[in-house]
């Protein structure tokens, strides 16, 4: 997968070339109802931000819905807590609205 940025975004730049995140991804566990389990893999020339992540998604039923809760391992170093935190909280959000 590739995520590619706006040419005059100048706040968020590429790990794996100017204007674009590069990624592969395996499903290393899925328990329906429960929990999804994957490994993502940056790609990158900058060893600060390639590398591995295992990212784990729980899903615990609530009122009305359900609580989803994502943990990770290994996020590459070059990569700020607080740009992993709004990346997270951004793509829960996505998916908020897609299952509303």
């Amino acid at each position: 997968m590739a995520l590619t940025y706006a040419k005059g975004d100048r706040s968020t730049r590429g790990k794996t070339s100017e204007d674009t995140d590069g990624v592969e991804g395996c499903f290393l566990e899925l328990a329906p109802d429960e929990q999804i389990v994957h490994l993502v893999r940056f790609e990158s020339n900058d060893p600060a931000f390639a590398g591995e992540m295992k990212m784990k998604w729980s899903l615990s039923p609530v009122p009305g819905g359900a609580r989803v809760t994502i943990t990770c391992e290994n996020v590459p170093e070059g990569i700020r807590q607080e740009d992993h935190d709004a990346g997270l909280q951004s793509t829960l959000k996505n998916l908020s609205i897609l299952v509303e």
